[in-house]
């Protein structure tokens, strides 16, 4: 039998009084609870209790055998307690990880409306462009931008935003000869494809004259007249030093997705923060 139940066991017969009452209250059989009683001496090589048919009594080597059972038990329920409280109100560290050009402007205001009022929950966060496995790492939620590639992970769509390609304002570029700025996951050799009102309107290839580590970065190049480069959609309004260099074409839309390992029982903090997310996604392509 499990030592732990066993020592549960031994502490219900200790407090109940007697084996008769201690069946009753536990719904077992009177000689189920002796038998049982019976076997945790012999193992223990010592007699705990010495009983007559009256009452019962703890010998010396019961009373600590005792104690260290309801220590056990005190450990357990707050153990226990301390899971299922997690389970209503969100606590401990949540590490989350995803893009550059999202963590900011999606994730850290999803947890500003989300999190306040939560100060257990302590946030470790990735910024990292590249799909990261999220069992090596540690990782309880991701926003990743195209479908996750280990189908083990639960993943959710948020929506679609657009990779706008985008110039200085006021500048004019001639598109064959530009400079390409290139974010550190696109390569070095670029093509867009673009389209109008649905139709393939034209195809353009780049070689990557800039690259850059962040989407801040590109930001800054394309703004201080280095070049035409992608930003997604939902960043342009943050940056009126930028503007499309093509009012009528658009690339296609790319899927976003919270994603996270857990197979059973989903953490509340990590259920919340997808919550949070899918909520400040939707009020950033209302603002489009």
């Amino acid at each position: 039998m499990n030592k732990l139940r066993q020592m549960a066991i031994f502490m219900r017969i200790v407090e109940a009084g007697s084996i008769t009452k201690a069946a009753e209250k536990m719904a077992l059989s009177k000689s189920v609870l002796s038998q049982h009683l019976k076997q945790l001496e012999s193992e223990l090589a010592t007699t705990l209790l010495k009983r007559t048919t009256r009452r019962q009594s703890l010998t010396p080597s019961g009373k600590r055998f005792y104690d260290h059972c309801v220590q056990m038990h005190q450990i357990s329920e707050q153990a226990w307690d301390e899971v299922m409280a997690q389970q209503t109100e969100p606590s401990g560290k949540l590490t989350i990880t995803a893009p550059h050009a999202l963590m900011d402007t999606l994730v850290v205001p999803a947890l500003k409306h989300a999190f306040l009022r939560y100060p257990d929950v302590h946030f470790s966060l990735i910024c990292q462009d590249e799909q990261l496995d999220l069992m090596h790492h540690d990782i309880d939620l991701a926003v990743r931008v195209g479908d996750s590639k280990d189908s083990r992970y639960k993943q959710r769509l948020l929506g679609s935003f657009t990779d706008v390609l985008c110039q200085a304002v006021g500048s004019t570029v001639d598109i064959n000869s530009v400079a390409y700025i290139a974010n550190h996951w696109q390569g070095t050799h670029i093509k867009h494809t673009f389209f109008r009102g649905g139709v393939e309107s034209q195809s353009l290839s780049f070689a990557a004259t800039h690259t850059t580590d962040t989407i801040a970065q590109t930001v800054s190049l394309i703004a201080a007249g280095f070049g035409v480069g992608l930003i997604p959609n939902v960043l342009l309004s943050n940056h009126p030093e930028l503007t499309p260099v093509f009012i009528d074409q658009a690339l296609s839309p790319a899927k976003v997705f919270t994603v996270h390992p857990y197979q059973g029982a989903v953490p509340v903090s990590v259920k919340l923060a997808q919550v949070a997310i899918k909520a400040q996604f939707d009020t950033l392509m209302e603002a489009l």
